[in-house]
């Protein structure tokens, strides 16, 4: 079977001339980097590394323990940690390579150095409505995962045999994560031809699964169900949920990165119910993180812009909030109601 072909004739000679040419290549992600974030980013590192180039991945900050298993994870460097270090290696890049963002504010602080260097730079990614930063962009908002996405361009140029396990390892704990242990936006059926294929290279899914998702803290399911019982609110009439959560509770459940990983999602199990909104004070900034989560016809990604200074797909959004916490249930419930026609 040959998978579609996701690059135009000039794209694929593009994109694979700016990996041969590039020697010091520097990979980003976006801001508190999730599963598919971490996968491209390592899975690409791996490919690089194999082909002989010097290849670094700075994030802008810290990712979940739940994927520190990946090769490599104990390499990442986090910007916001190693500001002077970080820019020394963004000034000698001559390849920066943008993964699954589609703006760069999605970098934060790191930002700046990705603006200021000379390096060229390649953006991979599958998030809608991308802006212009990069000489090149392959940006397919159709698939499933940047990971996808970036196992498609691998088999495009022709280098999957340069895809070791490693790498196979972290595409697939990519696309696993960003499609919900593939239940939601993976009726493709070339997706599971994919997975054949990373199997081929060694990996055990299962494994790759319970790694994920068999790796939390006790602290977590205390959280979680502290949500569901406590926090909670249901909009019945319009099929809407909502909850928010302060630092102090937050710390009181001995809060670590990754712990409110799909909590947002839970609420949807109710039936009829068609978005859910959760508001998250951020221990480190002084913000209102905002998770958006819905499912059919429901746009999350338009709600995130309108209301929330966000964006993202159509139904897995979120954004950022600048005031208290009891002004951010407001807007929420502002947006709820603004959405009226749509949700009853």
């Amino acid at each position: 079977m040959m998978l579609k072909q996701i690059l135009s004739p000039a794209e694929k000679t593009a994109v694979k001339k700016m990996l041969d040419d590039a020697q010091n290549v520097v990979i980003t992600c976006h801001t508190s980097p999730d599963g598919d974030a971490i996968g491209s980013s390592l899975a690409l590192w791996e490919y690089l590394t194999r082909k002989g180039k010097s290849a670094t991945v700075i994030v802008p900050n810290y990712f979940p323990d739940f994927l520190k298993w990946m090769n490599g994870a104990d390499r990442i460097i986090l910007y916001d940690r190693n500001r002077a270090l970080s820019r020394n290696l963004f000034n000698r890049a001559d390849l920066i390579v943008a993964l699954d963002y589609n703006e760069p504010s999605r970098l934060d602080e790191e930002t700046t150095p990705f603006g200021y260097s000379n390096a060229k730079k390649l953006m991979i990614d599958h998030h809608e409505n991308p802006e212009r930063f990069c000489d090149l962009q392959i940006s397919r908002s159709k698939l499933s995962s940047t990971c996808e996405v970036l196992f498609r361009v691998l088999d495009s140029i022709g280098e999957l045999s340069n895809l070791n396990k490693h790498g196979a390892e972290d595409i697939y704990a990519g696309m696993c994560t960003d499609t919900g242990r593939f239940s939601y936006n993976s009726n493709d059926p070339e997706i599971f031809y994919i997975i054949a294929e990373l199997m081929k290279k060694g990996i055990d899914k299962d494994k790759i699964v319970r790694n994920i998702y068999n790796q939390n803290t006790e602290g977590r399911y205390r959280l979680m169900g502290y949500i569901l019982l406590e926090k909670m609110q249901i909009v019945s009439e319009l099929h809407a949920a909502y909850y928010a959560i302060t630092k102090e509770e937050l710390q009181r459940f001995k809060y670590i990165k990754g712990d409110m990983e799909g909590v947002v999602n839970m609420p949807l199990e109710i039936k009829g119910m068609k978005v859910v909104i959760a508001l998250r004070e951020d221990t480190e900034k002084e913000q209102i993180n905002v998770s958006i989560r819905s499912v059919d016809d429901f746009p999350a990604n338009e709600m995130a812009e309108r209301f929330f200074n966000g964006g993202g797909h159509f139904n897995a959004a979120g954004g950022r909030l600048f005031c208290s916490l009891d002004e951010a249930m407001q807007i929420t419930l502002a947006a709820i109601n603004a959405y009226r026609d749509r949700l009853l």
